[in-house]
């Protein structure tokens, strides 16, 4: 098992690419599933989490052809409807396929997701969404069984926002017959993106990016090529890492329309941020401002963005608040920070964070994803050395991470554990 280790102390400086979503490119290139023909999406980031989706659709039957950083998808020969708990238990965004296999084969057979454990995230928004939709569901075995002789539009309410919900229902609605209106829908440029390829494939959709979604059914849809937005969590988390270090660097080929609840919080700590175009340049401040922060659902402050944020938080000005309201589990990246000589103290869904003039280098262990970067950030904020164990996290959801922070001044290497 990999290890990345950092010794701190260096400012970065200089240009960084951002990558392709995987947020956006997962629900994408499963939404491929709805038609037959070739499919091809361009800016799709390396990572792990993509590999296993082209691995889950070529076990349904589908097509999948892989080049650089372009996908090809033809679901043409779909002929299986069942995705196995082999291959959805690594990856949540599995569950995705439930709308999708629905809405072509009207029956199938999806094992019960698993992904990062930073929480229940529970699927029953799902599965009551295509309850009204007039699907048949079961739970047996740990594994969700779904079948419908026909999908019928109708009125579908979120206790709250869910963005795999959102799209899961989403793509079930587009071949389902009538109208379906989504109600306390998520927001999130990723649903924003689906909506606009599965309109490019001939779907009518109206209202993404508000919480009132309308679907129009068809009958059916067409193969199409489409770009992948860039992913505001690498973004976000480049900028924190700037804001960090004191560092000089700009973000090429982002969306700052999409990093703005980011963007207004690192000012407020005394960063200094300017947008021009597709590019924002951000300098960090001698020494960082504390902010309270709470996090939402979009526009809202990411809670991807937490961990990130807390490490910032750590050795800022001054006490912060920092609330999550999303994920029940998302400060188990806390212990590791103590051992860094961070000062937090939790209590329920809320962490006061004391910040401290420097940390302390140490060996820590990433817990999910974000909490990965998290270390990273604090690593390079810290004196002598940290070493980061289990950075396997990393590979699902950042591509070329280590690659992307050497570039741009950092000493860190990843090696064999």
């Amino acid at each position: 098992m990999d290890k990345i280790i950092v010794k701190g102390g260096h400012r970065l400086c200089g240009n960084v690419k951002i990558s392709g979503a995987k947020n956006a490119a997962l629900p994408i290139i499963i939404a491929s599933l709805l038609n037959d023909g070739w499919n091809t999406f361009h800016n799709v980031p390396q990572l792990m989490d993509i590999e296993s989706t082209k691995l889950l659709l070529e076990n349904l039957g589908a097509q999948v052809e892989t080049s650089g950083h372009t996908v090809r998808v033809n679901a043409a020969g779909l002929s299986r409807h069942e995705a196995p708990y082999d291959l959805v238990r690594k990856m949540r965004a599995s569950i995705l396929v439930l709308g999708p296999l629905l809405a072509r084969l009207k029956k199938t057979r999806v094992s019960l997701p698993g992904g990062c454990a930073i929480g229940a995230r529970p699927i029953n928004l799902h599965l009551k969404g295509l309850e009204h939709l007039g699907a048949k569901i079961g739970l047996e075995h740990g594994y969700v069984e779904a079948a419908a002789q026909e999908l019928i539009g109708n009125e579908i309410y979120f206790d709250m926002p869910s963005v795999t919900g959102t799209e899961n229902l989403m793509m079930a609605a587009v071949l389902a017959k009538g109208e379906t209106v989504l109600r306390n829908a998520a927001r999130e440029p990723e649903i924003t993106a689906l909506a606009q390829v599965l309109c490019m494939m001939g779907a009518k959709i109206k209202g993404a990016g508000t919480s009132i979604i309308t679907i129009y059914g068809v009958d059916s849809l067409a193969p199409v090529t489409a770009t992948i937005i860039p992913d505001r969590i690498e973004a976000g988390t480049f900028m924190a890492a700037a804001a960090i270090t004191g560092g000089d660097v700009t973000l090429t080929d982002c969306r700052p329309d999409h990093v703005g609840g980011i963007i207004h919080k690192l000012k407020m700590t005394g960063a200094d941020i300017t947008v021009s175009g597709n590019t924002i340049h951000i300098v960090g401040p001698e020494r960082i401002g504390s902010v309270d922060l709470k996090t939402l659902p979009y526009p809202g402050f990411p809670t991807d963005m937490q961990a990130q944020f807390m490490v910032l938080m750590s050795v800022a000005r001054g006490l912060s608040i920092i609330s999550e309201t999303i994920f029940e589990n998302r400060f188990i990246h806390v212990s590791e920070l103590r051992r860094m000589g961070a000062d937090i103290t939790v209590s329920g869904n809320t962490a006061m964070v004391k910040g401290v003039p420097l940390l302390s280098g140490a060996p820590v262990m990433a817990t999910d994803l974000r909490a990965s970067a998290s270390l990273i950030l604090a690593g390079l904020a810290a004196a002598n050395t940290t070493e980061i164990n289990r950075v396997y996290h990393l590979d699902r959801g950042y591509e070329a991470l280590v690659e992307k922070f050497s570039g741009l001044g950092a000493n860190i290497r990843r090696v064999k554990n």
